[in-house]
């Protein structure tokens, strides 16, 4: 275990080209797709910052419009130079943060985690900080929402299907955290994001989803 009262982060955010990224929404979201999208990983990015023990947000990405926005809400941009996937994408940000803050732990986020609450975020950092690598399983149980890694230790994202056995088999400590809905709560289908919307979305997401659902069937 690793002293967790020593640990401050940098959070890695990978975001999709806006026109390929949620295509299980795309029944419900039609032409704002895209801006939907870009509202998740806006409320995504803003609770981040707001939480004291991530010391910064990185997000990378190839999209300009996502780089813009989320640049000018604080995020650091790294474009996606791999371009090889989601678990390439990370570890290309993970080497950027390491090499320019090696002290700090690296964390890695769904960016579609938009009721996401400071806090939630802080707990699951604090106790993450107890060990080398640990991970926060998705609502559904199989994914992953959020994994890290301490200083020193080796960094290696499992994220995709099934990645909460992935990332338990390479020996992350699972967070069993109570009190957390926001963190686990990722979006990928229209359930999903009445899910999100019943805990409470963040202010870019409020709005849009509010007026996709009103007329959407209830069905997920």
């Amino acid at each position: 275990m690793t002293d967790k009262a020593l640990i401050t982060w940098s959070v890695l955010l990978p975001v999709k080209v806006l026109a390929r990224a949620k295509s299980r929404l795309a029944g419900l979201a039609g032409p704002h797709r895209a801006e939907l999208a870009l509202a998740l990983a806006c409320d995504t990015v803003a609770a981040v910052l707001a939480c004291a023990a991530a010391a910064r947000v990185i997000v990378i990405t190839d999209d300009q419009v996502a780089a813009a926005a989320l640049g000018d809400l604080g995020a650091v941009i790294v474009p996606d130079e791999p371009r090889d996937g989601l678990n390439a994408a990370l570890r290309h940000g993970a080497g950027y943060a390491a090499a320019r803050w090696p002290g700090d732990g690296t964390a890695a986020l769904s960016a579609d985690l938009p009721a996401l609450r400071p806090a939630e975020l802080a707990r699951a950092l604090a106790a993450a900080s107890a060990w080398p690598t640990a991970f926060v399983a998705d609502a559904a149980g199989d994914g992953t929402t959020l994994y890290t890694a301490a200083p020193g230790a080796a960094f290696r994202p499992a994220f995709g299907l099934a990645s909460r056995a992935r990332h338990a088999a390479q020996g992350a400590a699972e967070l069993g955290l109570a009190g957390i809905p926001g963190l686990r709560r990722d979006v990928d289908t229209p359930g999903d994001l009445r899910d999100a919307a019943e805990l409470g979305l963040g202010p870019r997401s409020a709005p849009l989803a509010a007026e996709l659902l009103r007329c959407a069937p209830r069905g997920r």
